[in-house]
């Protein structure tokens, strides 16, 4: 059978199958209230308009008290998170704790601003936590009802390294069920609202944090990303965030755990109103391993070579790319060429059509010792007995089951993972990371389209549940990569574009990341006229 007839045929079967789980969702889901005309209210309290960096250095010069500024962020939060859901649980009188002792600290040093600034750079400046992090006291479920009381007993690493730098957590935000899906939601904590239109997705998995970020209830953040987790969320909500090259950031005390090959492909990294942030937030959290990325090396634009891969050269499974960031990311090319001299090649790779058979390919690969993923059923009944998802499915139908569509969709596909991996997909993926390794080298940097299309209506990524392969091809290929906003569009969400650079070098697109501020204005507050 020819290469061609056989991915008819997947297409062709992906496309019966997902009709079907529509169609089931459209009849038995239940409906949700409605959200449309409400909007959040404008930034009134010009704390929340300064990054994080901004904030630090006023804490120690004493212009304004770390109490000041964490009750700032509580009330932003208590404003705007019965409208967008995105904080599930805060602990604000330990903060407000935490933040006077922070105040009390700055009035007895005496090795002067210099020194608060070198040991704790983010002295008094709160912070949000996506709860699939270990933060201690704190639930740490994603989304699971039978995971409801697992508390943390332990902070995750790079949380140890931020504390240790003065952050100061103000709670943990929403994901989907087990990390697992592009929308945040889950029948423990609920939906996720985008702050620019209460009725679209936030993306996922770290959706809560892109949402509260995008609202102005937090400043800086942390989250991770498998497939996009990362750069879709801070692309609908409008913020920044970095997928660090894998490897660097430890995923260790997280949940759910990396299995099989997962640690190839899953990072952790910052997510940031604010592009200055990005770099010192990144430099905290890779310790002990910093010394991995050139983070201290200073970047001169000028002299990186630029490229840009307009889409994925028309994949069955992604839908198009919308006219309008088609549009902002030829802006993006017209400005570098213009402010900075050099010529942007556009480039094409032919094996981006095959981006999400690559990723799920790769992601039900066993690890080195032959060990196989854990099975997706399993996570879903944690710490329980594994769930049975055609079981669960009936459920979910009478509306019984405590888990959502696409964890239940999720764990069928991980049962039917029963084909040995097409060595024809293999293929496709070995040259993809030679010709993308080689177009890239050490200085060379691509833009690449975030997603098709802005934020999408709330579970609309039932109908395509595969766009997200524009973001999870560059985990596979274990790629950093940036993702920036490009000011608004037509509707009023959020326009971006990721930026990727070879391994290790971070330090490009973070680089990149501040011009793109710079350029095109970054964050915008999404209750003003």
């Amino acid at each position: 059978m020819s290469q061609g007839l056989l991915d008819k045929l997947y297409v062709w079967f992906s496309r019966a199958l997902l009709g079907a789980f529509s169609l089931l969702f459209q009849l038995f889901s239940p409906r949700r209230p409605a959200m449309s005309g409400k909007k959040l209210p404008a930034v009134s309290n010009p704390l929340l308009l300064l990054s994080a960096t901004q904030l630090a250095k006023k804490i120690r010069r004493k212009e304004v008290s770390s109490v000041e500024v964490v009750q700032a962020y509580i009330d932003r939060i208590q404003e705007v998170n019965p409208l967008v859901n995105a904080v599930v649980k805060d602990r604000f009188d330990a903060a407000l704790q935490e933040a006077a002792q922070v105040d009390k600290l700055i009035e007895e040093e005496t090795g002067g601003e210099e020194v608060l600034e070198d040991r704790l750079p983010l002295l008094g400046v709160p912070l949000s936590v996506k709860e699939s992090y270990c933060l201690q006291g704190m639930p740490n479920t994603t989304g699971v009802v039978s995971r409801r009381g697992i508390v943390a007993t332990v902070d995750a690493p790079p949380l140890v390294q931020l504390k240790r730098a003065g952050a100061i957590p103000l709670g943990v935000t929403n994901t989907p069920e087990l990390c697992m899906w592009w929308e945040t939601h889950n029948h423990l904590y609920g939906i996720t609202n985008n702050p620019y239109d209460l009725e679209r997705m936030v993306g996922g998995s770290s959706g809560g944090e892109g949402s509260i970020l995008g609202a102005a209830g937090s400043v800086i953040g942390v989250g991770s990303d498998i497939g996009g987790s990362i750069r879709m969320p801070c692309f609908f909500n409008g913020v920044f965030g970095h997928k660090t090259t894998p490897g660097v950031i430890t995923c260790e005390n997280q949940y759910p755990p990396a299995s099989g090959r997962d640690k190839e492909y899953l990072s952790l990294g910052p997510m940031c109103r604010y592009s200055e942030d990005l770099l010192p937030m990144l430099k905290i959290m890779a310790e002990p391993n910093t010394h991995m990325l050139s983070l201290n090396t200073k970047v001169d634009l000028k002299k990186l070579r630029f490229f840009t891969v307009p889409d994925d050269g028309g994949s069955p499974s992604t839908y198009p790319v919308s006219r309008e960031l088609v549009e902002i990311q030829s802006k993006v090319v017209e400005r570098l060429e213009a402010d900075l001299g050099v010529k942007v090649q556009e480039v094409r790779f032919p094996e981006l059509h095959y981006g999400f058979r690559i990723w799920d390919t790769y992601l039900g690969l066993s690890d080195d010792e032959g060990k196989p993923p854990k099975p997706f059923a399993q996570l879903m009944g944690e710490p329980g007995r594994p769930a049975w998802p055609l079981w669960e499915l009936l459920k979910w139908m009478v509306g019984k089951s405590d888990h959502t569509i696409p964890a239940i969709v999720m764990g069928l596909h991980d049962m039917l993972r029963v084909f040995k991996p097409s060595p024809y997909i293999i293929k496709q993926k070995e040259k993809l990371q030679r010709d993308v390794e080689e177009l890239l080298g050490t200085d060379g940097v691509f833009l690449y389209p975030s997603h098709p299309r802005v934020a999408p209506k709330h579970h609309h990524t039932l109908f395509r549940p595969t766009d997200f392969a524009y973001t999870a091809i560059i985990n596979t290929l274990g790629l950093p990569a940036t993702q920036c906003p490009l000011g608004l569009g037509k509707e009023g969400l959020p326009l971006g574009v990721q930026v990727v650079a070879g391994k290790l070098q971070d330090h490009l697109t973070l680089e990149v990341a501040l011009y793109l501020e710079k350029t095109f204005g970054g964050w915008r507050d999404p209750g003003a006229n």
